[in-house]
């Protein structure tokens, strides 16, 4: 309990650059004369702490002690905090403990200039907290029982390796082995419905390299899209992927895999998309919207 005192102590001081014994026995609900004893423990300890009288008095520490103990440069500093800012908005008390000591360690105060949300709209502190297991589980190597939605809408119980969260086309996504499949899989954080971690641990290895594999199941698609859609197409293609007709019409080219997915996603657009390319996939579309006119006319 002392030690984590005089820890506290020493943060403290080294964030604020001078506190009164009064602020210090205050926040550590101890008593003055406590503040003043574990003082002259830390002073013993080699730490060039010291006590200043007057108004502006109280008690501090050698200008740039830590920066003089220190490796890395003020930008390592910077990029360490601002990792540690992303995921201290999910709530982790860990992280921004170690976000306050490594700020007084460094010397240097984080700005806060950016702000992360791991939740979707609407969904509360579901996302974040399970954005926050998956994360636990993998830096520990902790195994992962997870109930799975596919893109058929089949649920399936499988127990996985979580190898790396992956964050891709404004999607999150676990990389892991899947003791089911016996084999690496990928993982859609949002199509994952349950999640808990057991006890049991294992050896983290490589997640392989799946980029040609997927490339070889992708196809070139074509879709024109009316300038009234211009909010959305920029949205969710390059720029690189997009041609800009005279009369403000979008023309998309882009590889995508020809699967459920790709119908589902075509018909999210409703009659504000044209198939240009591939032909057959025109049919393909408008066959699935006769099922949705015949299941829902009036």
């Amino acid at each position: 309990m002392k030690e984590s005192r005089l820890f506290k102590i020493v943060y403290c001081i080294l964030e604020e650059g001078r506190v009164t014994a009064t602020e210090l026995a205050e926040k550590l609900e101890v008593s003055v004369r406590t503040i003043y004893r574990d003082i002259d423990v830390i002073s013993s300890a080699g730490i060039p702490i010291y006590v200043t009288t007057g108004r502006n008095g109280g008690i501090q520490i050698l200008d740039n002690y830590v920066l003089e103990k220190t490796f890395l440069s003020d930008k390592e500093k910077q990029d360490i905090l601002a990792a540690l800012q992303s995921l201290s908005v999910i709530g982790n008390t860990y992280e921004k403990e170690m976000l306050t000591k490594l700020s007084a360690l460094f010397n240097t105060h984080s700005e806060n200039w950016f702000e992360v949300d791991f939740s979707r709209w609407g969904s509360g502190t579901t996302d974040n907290t399970k954005f926050e297991l998956l994360k636990r589980a993998t830096v520990n190597h902790k195994i992962v029982t997870i109930v799975y939605a596919s893109s058929y809408n089949k649920k399936t119980k499988r127990d996985i390796q979580p190898l790396k969260l992956f964050y891709k086309s404004k999607e999150w996504y676990v990389k892991a082995y899947c003791r089911k499949q016996h084999d690496f899989r990928l993982f859609k954080m949002n199509r994952i419905i349950k999640c808990d971690i057991l006890d049991e641990g294992f050896i983290p290895v490589d997640f392989p390299n799946l980029q040609d594999h997927e490339q070889n199941t992708y196809n070139r698609i074509v879709l024109r899209f009316p300038k009234e859609m211009a909010y959305r197409v920029y949205d969710e293609f390059k720029e690189d992927q997009l041609t800009e007709q005279e009369n403000g019409d979008l023309i998309a080219a882009a590889d995508m895999p020809e699967d459920s997915w790709l119908i589902g996603y075509l018909l999210s657009f409703g009659s504000s998309v044209e198939v240009m390319e591939p032909v057959y996939l025109r049919g393909i579309l408008s066959e699935e919207a006769k099922k949705i006119y015949e299941k829902n006319k009036p």
